[in-house]
């Protein structure tokens, strides 16, 4: 008989694993909430034509498409089979596909229920989505995105607070971070500076992996990509200004102070360090010049969140994009957002050690078997428990006294309560703390006094 399996990239988490991820989840949300964003839901499934032509043609092959339902064959013509051309063929017969992120299908969202929505509007997305990635350590085909945005308002205090909510989430986490910042105008002027205006895609593709590949392999990609030696020079001093982040922008702005879009960037993001400047943050906040995160998409503000503790990549990040609904025919909506990357965030806490022990615990208390008379008693108890917000269970079948221990062992309920007959003459219950192995008779309420 075949073992059974799951699908490659993708994952079952035990009792451990998902409580875990569940206070991930629950502070991420608690933070959000916190800050007036409510939450929206989308389904798994969008038509193709949602989905399509939003990501590039690599995007596009990544798309986990869904076949038609009914006899979908027999409308395909002959010639169309005998092309073997799978692009086509899955068009054929293939309307829906599994979301690939949760940006394009809130797009689609905002449009849909533009009449219904209440703008600026501050939303939050917490679910799954698929990648028809090759899977590999870090990279899933089916993992969790967090994106909490704001769209419907061109004011850059919604920045402002998204970097106070980036704080707030890795503060609640306890996870040290560095918040990197830049805006695509500057780009976009850098790229003017050195005179090669038509050439930003290029040139920020190969800055932003400075951190990964170094200043020597940037410079011989930037030459690949077309760049002339001297161009590749003048770029160095802005790539690698140092200093405060005043220092940088009033350095930049010096390099930049014939580009009209560059200066527009700074600034911007000079009202941004100008509010930030006001507030307190456990979070280092910087400016980076070599970040560039998906150029295309992002008009504004790009933001990049890195742990400082652990050797991973970005744990969460985002930015401005003035046109999100534009390719659904809703011209010039302006939003603004970042998206938690909770898979790398649990590796960072798992790699920390840093669960807080009170997350792992689901059963506060346990009642012990002892037959059906007690067990009437136990119901009655555990009611009362559970009335006042204690977690607990009754072990469900009247076996030996080691097996029920064992299992609150393992499940590490700190208390388990023994009724027996005296416990039912006298309205007591006998608690034993598990921890220290301790054992007294006591009132309900009072247990429950102690639990709290």
């Amino acid at each position: 008989m075949q073992k059974p399996s799951i699908p490659k990239g993708t994952r079952d988490f035990i009792p451990e694993e998902a409580i875990k991820r569940n206070y991930i989840f629950d502070t991420i949300k608690s933070v959000f909430v916190n800050y007036g964003y409510e939450p929206i839901e989308t389904p798994a499934l969008e038509n193709l034509s949602t989905l399509l032509g939003k990501y590039g043609d690599e995007g596009d092959k990544l798309l986990f498409k869904v076949l038609n339902s009914g006899d979908f064959v027999s409308k395909v013509d002959d010639a169309l089979y005998a092309e073997k051309n799978s692009v086509k063929l899955s068009t054929a017969i293939s309307e829906k596909g599994l979301r690939y992120d949760l940006t394009v299908p809130f797009a689609r969202f905002v449009v849909q229920n533009f009449n219904k929505i209440n703008f600026p509007f501050k939303r939050y997305q917490i679910q799954p989505v698929w990648r028809a990635d090759r899977p590999q350590k870090g990279r899933y085909r089916e993992f969790f995105q967090c994106d909490v945005d704001v769209v419907g308002s061109n004011s850059l205090l919604n920045e402002v607070e998204l970097v106070q909510i980036i704080d707030e989430v890795f503060q609640k986490l306890e996870i040290r971070t560095v918040i990197k910042l830049n805006n695509r105008k500057i780009l976009a002027g850098i790229a003017e500076y050195i005179g090669q205006k038509d050439k930003i895609i290029d040139i920020t593709v190969a800055i932003d992996k400075l951190d990964k590949i170094g200043n020597e392999a940037v410079n011989k990609e930037l030459s690949e990509r077309g760049l002339a030696d001297s161009e590749i020079d003048a770029l160095q001093p802005v790539l690698h200004l140092s200093g405060s982040n005043t220092d940088k922008l009033a350095d930049l702005k010096k390099v930049l102070a014939n580009s009209e879009v560059g200066l527009e960037g700074i600034a911007e993001i000079e009202v941004i360090f100008d509010f930030l400047a006001e507030l307190s943050f456990e979070s280092k906040v910087e400016l980076d010049l070599t970040l560039a995160r998906g150029l295309n998409y992002y008009t504004g503000a790009i933001i990049e969140v890195k742990a400082l503790d652990v050797q991973i990549g970005s744990i969460c990040g985002g930015g401005r994009y003035d046109d999100l609904t534009g390719v659904f025919g809703k011209k010039d909506l302006s939003g603004v957002g970042v998206s938690f990357g909770a898979d790398r965030i649990y590796d960072v806490l798992n790699q920390q050690n840093n669960f807080p022990e009170k997350t792992m615990q689901t059963t506060q208390a346990m009642i012990v078997n002892f037959g059906d008379t007690e067990v009437k008693y136990a119901l009655k108890v555990a009611f009362e428990l559970r009335q006042a917000g204690i977690k607990t269970e009754i072990y469900p079948d009247s076996t030996k006294m080691k097996k029920q221990m064992t299992y609150a062992d393992k499940k590490n309920i700190p208390f388990v309560i023994l009724i027996g007959e005296n416990e039912m003459n006298e309205n007591k219950i006998s608690v034993k703390n598990m921890l220290s192995g301790e054992q007294d008779m006591m009132l309900v309420e009072d247990f429950i006094k102690k639990i709290h």
